[in-house]
Order: C-alpha cells, then structure tokens, then sequence
C-alpha cells in the first residue's frame, strides 16, 4: 500500500522520509549540530555561499531566464545551459532547509523572491523549464537524451519537499511543484509519452514531493520511469547507453555503472520506489549494485567515477588516482543512496560510506570561505594549478585550483543543500530506542515511534580526537536502547556507561540498553593514524600507501616539503612530490595535531634512456638487468595534511597515494 495514513515522517524537515524501513529519520527539528567541523560548514554554508550562489544565479542570467519566461525574450535572450533552471531549484532547495534549521527573515524574503519569479513562469498546464516549449525554441520533450527538461522538475520537486517539511504545503513553492508534477504524470503516465530522461532525478524528486505530500500518483509515476529504464528507449551515443543506465534494466543490473551521478540518483529514486512498494527485489537489487561499487569502483576518499569523457565509473579496479573524476555531485549522490539503503536495511556500512564520501569528497569542494568549489577531487596533482579570478567563469576543473563559478555549476548548489540539511544524517530511531551514526557535537530530542521522547546531547572534538560522550538528558519510561556506530576503519574501540566497566568492542553496532537520565555514555575510537594499503586488483596504485586518520584520509602537499627537507614548494621534480617515497616499516604519527611519515626523494637508478636521470630526456623504460639499484634517500619527517583541507594555501602538487620504499 503506498503511503498509509498518518504515514511517519510526512512533515519530518529531512530530505529522506519514507513511510516504512527499519529505521525513522529524524528532522531538522530534532538533531542540531552544536559545534565542531561540520557546525563550521553549516554557519559558512548560510552565512556566504548561499548568497554566493545567489549572486553567479543572476549574475550569468540563469534567475533571469524566468524572467525572460514571462516577457517573452528566452529565445532571443536564454543564458546557461539546458540544465541552468535545476541549478536554481537546488538553491532553493538549500534556502528551505536553511530556513529550517534557523529562521530569518531576510533569508525568507530571498527565497519568497526566487519563487516569485519561477512561478510567473509556469505555463498554464503545469510546465516549467526555460529550455524547451516557447516560440522560437525546440518543442518539449524532444530531446529527452540531453535535454534534461525532466531532471529539472526533480531538482524542483526536491526543493517543494523541503519547503513543504519546512515552511507548509501552503507555501507557492510547493504549489507551483504540485502543478509541475501533475503535468508529469499526465504527460508521462501509462498511456502517455513512454520515454525517460537522459538524466535520472526526476525519479527521486517525484518520490519524495509524493511522500511529502501524501500523493501516491507520484510514486506512481517514478516507478513507471525506474521500470521504463534499461529498455533502449533513448537514443544510442558515443558512450553507449550505459552512460545514462539505459543498456540494462534497473533490476538486472550487477553494479553501478555508466555516468555516476546519473547512476546515483537513479539508485536512490529506485530505492525510494522498491521502499513504498514493498519490492524486495528491486531493493535487494540495488543494494547488491551499491555494495559492489563500493568495493570495486570506489576511491579511498568515497569518491566515485574514474572517467573524465564521460564522466563515469570505470570497470572494476580502474581507480587512477592521477586521473580520478570523483566528481563533487557524484558523492551527493553516493550519500543520497546510501542513506536510503541505511534507513532501509539498517547497515551499519551505509553509514561508513556516508561518513567517507562527506568527509573526504564533499568537504573537500568547498574553500574554508564557501565561495569557490572543485568540481571534480583529484588525488593527485602533478601540476600546481594557476589562481583562479574570482570574477571569472570556469570551464569544468578538473584538477585544478577551486573556483567560484563554472559553465555547469551542479556541485556548488549541491554541496550547499547537503551541508544546510546535514544534522538529518546524524541519527535514526526505531521501536527499540535511538542509533547515533555520525559523531558530531549535536543536540537530539527525539521521539520514539511510541511516541516518548529521549534527550541526549553529544559532547565531542571528532574528527580530531575520537572521544564521544553521549550525555543522557531525558528516557522514556520503558526500556530502550542507545545504538552507536564503531567504524570499519578503528581497529578498537572500547565503550563505558558511567563509571562501570569498560567493554572492548569492534567495527559495528554497539548496543546500550537502557542508559538513565544524568548518565554517560563514551564510546573511545581509535583515531591513531595508519597505513591503507590497496587492493591489489588496483594496478595503479600497486606498490602504494596511503594515510588515513580517523575517518580523514590525508595527503602529502608541496607546501609542506621545503620544511621538512625535501626541496622547494614549487613544482617539477625537484619541488613536487612526484619524486616522495615512503618509508612503510615506520608508522605515521601524530604530534600537536598534525600527521607526520618517514619519507624521503626517490634516487635515479641507471639504464634508461641516456642516463637513467629523472629529467625526462631519453626513453623512460630499459631492460630490467641494466637498472641499477636507485641509492637508499635520505629520509625526513614530513607532515601531511587531511585531503579535504588541501589547495588552501595557494597552488601546489598533492598525492593521496604514497609510493613506498
């Protein structure tokens, strides 16, 4: 049965409420961050990029194209490119969540503004979009492989859900949303146009406007789309149909593939449909796709797609670092599936890999100011890049310098609608009590589906030290348990209620039962640094290391090198950190903060080319018997950094993976 009544979480402010899982989410309203890293992003998320974003919006004329909506000019006058609208819906999607999390009035008035003018755009029957439909440009829906007409509805479905969890679903946002989705499901319903979009959003977007709003005929219409998927309906290209998931039915498919964040948001529209359907199938179907991604087609940092052409996951093992896409959006989207499936089947692995791809990819786009961004997250920079203006559009980046603006300018929207909604992640309920999966200073008041409520506050300095005390401010009457998460990457962890005994426990869950009111509960993690060695499927990074520490995976960056006796910080073979080689038989170590490895500049052995230099002149590869043995290097303390914090110091070369001695 799809949405029952007085279905759970219909007005619950988080971007994820299904009406049935092993796990509750809680909202905005329930689970505040109090301090520590991710509070830092949030207050810079609200109080510089929003209205960064904002301004690029009007600046390039992308706000301006509803405008042009209503004069009658978008076919002389339409700036950006055919996706600009979704970029909008996006701020507006982090506008609502804001707006949730911490009312004020000039942010509202903003938001009222924005919507002001995309609703003055609406055609009569429901259609939005400034791409499509007007005289002088191309018919709706005639291009659905690039068209992206469809994905721009999603994105604005997404933001109505926020709203309507966030302001009321009497708010014009969501109005303008229901006519948008109306038109969809008359357009695209079983006897209507039986295409889908070249990009998959519309499917999660239909899904959740419907749960917000209690209207099954829109989860409707999003399974019809997810079924539809996988039977060549769009057209071939030069990347296959596997590019936009179209070469295989959802269901059928053995893991994740083709373009990522495509892939992404089609898994977790699909997840949404398999939950309020009670498909098990479809939903044991992409969990099954989800894990062998993660285990196959993953980065060390939770990054996903290793193609820049297309912007895709590579075949198993194909992750080199050198070459890594990881686009910012695409572990937006990891993030998004994976939470679902967490909700879904309670894992505690979904909620490793959110912390992952939050941690390592998420809160690595943005620069420490909220206003410029990397749009794809190398891990490794042979190169120092140039300063980027800050007046200036970018093409894609790739692997240079964070900028403020690109031509296609998905990630920064993204990044700021995921930091403004960010304390939904933090912990679920179920009958039995309440699971806490990220460790951040927070603020939880919860009810439990008895409807009894639980008060705790977290008290911790995590990621930096891997102390969590849970402060137990109010129980409910009967039993019930507090659930914490020991993460995969702490090799111990041990837990004590009060001042009892203290257990020695494992990666997993832990379960507490029946902590009282005015106790203590501290979980100690091990956040020591460490080696992680790969795979050795991955051919490209064979012979590596990296370092990790806690749930931060660090990096060796240039900067640091001519302090520690390796060279200049400028790039080349004498600055860079192509020529570093790490010492593995002395483990990393931390002091005052920062991580520190045994390493020193690689020796030139002889026999290839003229010389055997490492200038680059000659033939780089000899016959192994005429190699001689490259002298021992001298080996310094070198400092590293947490990946996420690098290319804040102005140009330099960085590597994740270390090559050992």
């Amino acid at each position: 049965m799809l949405f029952p009544t007085g279905h759970r979480g219909a007005a619950t402010p988080t971007p994820v409420a299904p009406s049935t899982g092993r796990l509750t989410p809680l909202g905005l309203d329930q689970v505040r961050i109090t301090g520590g890293p991710w509070a830092r992003r949030q207050e810079v998320n609200a109080t510089a990029t929003l209205a960064h974003i904002e301004h690029w919006l009007e600046r390039e004329g992308w706000l301006g194209n509803f405008d042009l909506a209503v004069s009658g000019g978008l076919a002389e006058g339409r700036r950006g490119r055919e996706f600009s609208d979704s970029e909008v819906y996006k701020l507006l999607e982090a506008m609502a969540w804001e707006l949730g999390r911490r009312p004020d009035d000039d942010l509202r008035g903003r938001f009222d503004a924005i919507v002001a003018r995309v609703a003055a755009a609406q055609e009569p029957d429901g259609y939005l979009g400034t791409r499509f439909g007007r005289p002088g440009q191309q018919p709706r829906y005639t291009d659905l492989e690039w068209g992206h007409e469809l994905y721009c509805q999603g994105h604005l479905f997404q933001a109505a859900a926020a709203r309507a969890r966030t302001g009321g679903t009497d708010d014009l946002l969501v109005q303008v949303a229901r006519r948008s989705a109306d038109h969809v499901c008359a357009t695209f319903g079983p006897d209507g146009n039986q295409g889908v979009c070249g990009h998959a959003e519309v499917e999660v977007g239909l899904a959740e406007l419907g749960r917000a709003l209690g209207e099954p005929r829109y989860l409707a219409q999003a399974a019809l789309f997810v079924e539809r998927r996988g039977h060549g309906t769009l057209a071939d290209i030069e990347f296959g149909r596997s590019y936009y998931q179209d070469d295989v039915p959802v269901r059928d498919a053995e893991v994740l593939h083709g373009h990522a964040v495509r892939a992404n948001y089609l898994a977790a529209g699909a997840v949404d449909v398999a939950v309020e359907t009670g498909d098990t199938g479809l939903l044991d179907a992409v969990a099954g796709q989800w894990a062998r991604a993660q285990a196959r087609r993953t980065y060390v940092t939770g990054g996903q797609g290793s193609h820049h052409q297309d912007e895709a996951f590579g075949d198993d093992w194909v992750l080199p670092p050198d070459r890594a896409y990881s686009e910012t959006c695409a572990s937006v989207g990891s993030v998004m599936v994976s939470w679902r499936l967490l909700l879904a089947r309670g894992g505690v692995e979904h909620a490793d890999a959110i912390e992952r791809a939050l941690t390592n990819v998420v809160a690595t786009s943005p620069a420490h100011d909220g206003q410029s961004f990397f749009y794809a997250n190398t891990l490794h920079q042979r190169v120092p890049a140039e300063h980027v203006a800050d007046d200036v559009v970018s093409k894609r980046a790739e692997a240079s310098l964070r900028a403020p603006w690109f031509e296609v300018s998905c990630c920064p929207p993204n990044v700021a609608r995921t930091f403004a909604s960010l304390a939904a992640y933090v912990a679920t309920v179920d009958d039995a009590g309440v699971q806490l999966h990220q460790y951040t200073p927070a603020e939880i008041r919860a009810e439990l589906p008895s409807g009894e409520r639980v008060g705790l506050d977290v008290v911790t300095d995590y990621p930096a030290d891997g102390r969590v005390e849970v402060r137990v401010v109010a129980v409910p009457a009967g039993d019930w348990t507090l659930t914490l998460r020991v993460p995969a990457w702490s090799a111990s962890a041990r837990v004590r209620v009060d001042d009892g005994v203290v257990r020695e426990v494992g990666p997993g869950l832990v379960a507490v039962p029946g902590p009282r009111t005015g106790g203590v509960v501290v979980l100690d993690l091990d956040t020591a640094p460490r080696f992680v060695v790969p795979d050795p499927h991955i051919d490209a990074v064979r012979g590596c290391v990296a370092v990790q520490r806690g749930p931060e995976v660090l990096c060796l960056e240039s900067v640091d090198l001519e302090g520690a006796g390796l060279g200049p910080a400028g790039g080349g073979p004498d600055g860079g950190v192509d020529d570093v080689v790490v010492d593995a038989s002395v483990p990393p170590w931390e002091v005052d903060g920062v991580v520190y490895v045994r390493a020193g500049r690689r020796g030139a052995g002889a026999g290839a080319g003229d010389s055997g230099d490492t200038d680059g002149v000659g033939w780089p590869y000899a016959t192994a018997a005429d190699v001689e043995p490259a002298p021992r290097p001298e080996l310094h303390d070198v400092p590293l950094v947490a990946y996420h914090d690098w290319a804040n110091r102005g140009p330099a070369t960085m590597r994740v993976w270390l090559p050992t001695l």
